[in-house]
């Protein structure tokens, strides 16, 4: 059933081009990755990355190896994602940016475009920061960077900041003319392209003679992984469904209403905000303790790794969860829809009442996700410490993959259920006196 359905993809027209231009896409973005900055040695600079550890190594992974390459696509996505979350966070805040996303699609456009804007001027000045940090660098007597100055630094911040600006369109033209979400797919690629190399490694390290890494824990991590991929999985698409009834009116001559259906809210509501959130706030020590001498003991003790830094992931991760699900999901608003188009949840009056219930239910399920998500992230430096496992498994980019991937197939299932009659699951189409409908692509 699955291999049809792969083979219907490329059956159905508007379905096939859509996926060629995403594959080619992703090729453009993955042939950025080995395009070095000017002035910067590749070598020294692959040497600092692979003896770094930490936050430095996870961020080389989410950009699919382009730090240690120092690409011009070094800066990755996270500057448009970092400005889509301050956009998203102020529009809570200014009165003046809620009106206009509630303004539909121009609203939405201008929004695009301040974001836009905030993903230049912080690309500009990550660029700053990554072009004054990378004079100082040194690895193995080898200089990262040839010829230090003003000139070096100014080339450095056209570069990344250029490169930013490339993938943002990039993910933009997926969007709008591939398959799936650009965005998720660019970081989703970067990720995935790591893979053969972690199988390199994890290969490099059970040959290691005096390694400590046998059959057993070999056996062992790779039931770990199936486990947490199938938890993932579960738990991505978990949901608890709220019953919704609506009341039967009459309009005219004809009756309308009287039909039931359910209020869905996801058991990860928040998805990988929290995380990214917690990551971020957890530099700070780490940064600051760089810049002031006397902060050196505290930068220290927040360490990736040690049971300080993992606990306060871990609250963090809690917080954000909670933080993020309010922002983005507003029961009020949502029990003064029902209660305006007549619908109601069985034995809940309508209004406030209603608004509590679903608060009280969403509140509950969050604390659920927030833990799953928690246990997630903490995995790697468990595995690490545990096993010896010489490669990144789990966290952000184990549920940024997991994710990206269930809502591509989702995507490209309904394309076929539309077009081909039959989805991945076996859903089928349209019919009509009891014959499917074929819908010319």
């Amino acid at each position: 059933m699955v291999t049809s359905s792969i083979a219907n993809m490329f059956r159905i027209a508007e379905l096939r081009k859509r996926l060629l231009f995403t594959l080619g896409m992703l090729a453009v973005y993955r042939l950025g990755i080995f395009i070095t900055t000017p002035g910067v040695d590749r070598v020294a600079m692959k040497n600092v990355v692979k003896n770094a550890g930490g936050l430095l190594r996870l961020f080389n992974l989410f950009s699919g190896g382009a730090i240690e390459q120092l690409s011009i696509f070094a800066l990755g996505i996270m500057p448009y994602i970092s400005a889509s979350i301050i956009l998203q966070l102020l529009t809570v805040v200014l009165p003046s940016l809620e009106k206009m996303q509630r303004e539909g699609e121009i609203g939405r456009r201008r929004i695009t475009q301040y974001t836009r804007y905030g993903t230049i001027v912080l690309s500009v000045i990550q660029g700053i920061g990554i072009a004054t940090y990378l004079e100082s660098l040194t690895s193995d007597r080898l200089t990262v960077v040839s010829n230090p100055g003003w000139s070096f630094r100014v080339i450095t911040v056209i570069s990344l900041a250029a490169g930013t600006a490339f993938i943002m369109w990039l993910g933009e033209q997926i969007t709008e003319r591939g398959i799936g979400n650009g965005i998720s797919l660019i970081i989703f690629a970067g990720i995935v392209a790591r893979i053969p190399d972690a199988i390199y490694q994890g290969y490099a390290a059970y040959r290691a003679p005096g390694a400590g890494f046998d059959e057993f824990k070999v056996a062992v991590l790779l039931t770990v992984m199936v486990a947490v991929v199938a938890v993932i999985v579960f738990c991505e698409l978990g949901q608890r469904r709220i019953p919704i009834q609506y009341a039967k009116r009459v309009v005219g001559r004809k009756l309308y209403g009287g039909q039931s259906t359910h209020l869905p809210l996801k058991v990860n509501t928040a998805g990988v905000i929290p995380p990214i959130f917690a990551s971020s706030i957890l530099l700070f020590p780490t940064t600051l303790g760089t810049w002031f001498p006397f902060l050196s003991r505290i930068s220290t003790e927040i360490q990736a790794g040690t049971w300080v830094y993992n606990t306060i992931y871990v609250v963090l991760i809690i917080f954000f969860a909670y933080f993020y699900t309010a922002v983005t999901f507003n029961p009020i608003d949502v029990a003064d829809n029902l209660k305006k188009y007549g619908g109601y949840i069985p034995g809940i009056r309508p209004g406030k009442t209603t608004a509590d219930y679903i608060d009280r239910v969403l509140s509950r399920i969050t604390f659920g996700g927030a833990i799953y998500v928690a246990a997630v992230c903490v995995l790697p430096t468990l595995l690490t410490s545990q096993f010896g496992v010489p490669f990144y498994f789990g966290g952000t980019a184990l549920l940024i993959v997991v994710g990206v991937a269930l809502d591509t197939v989702q995507q490209i299932e309904g394309h076929l259920i539309t077009r081909h009659y039959e989805g991945f699951t076996g859903a089928r189409g349209p019919r009509i006196r009891g014959r499917r409908v074929a819908v010319n692509a």
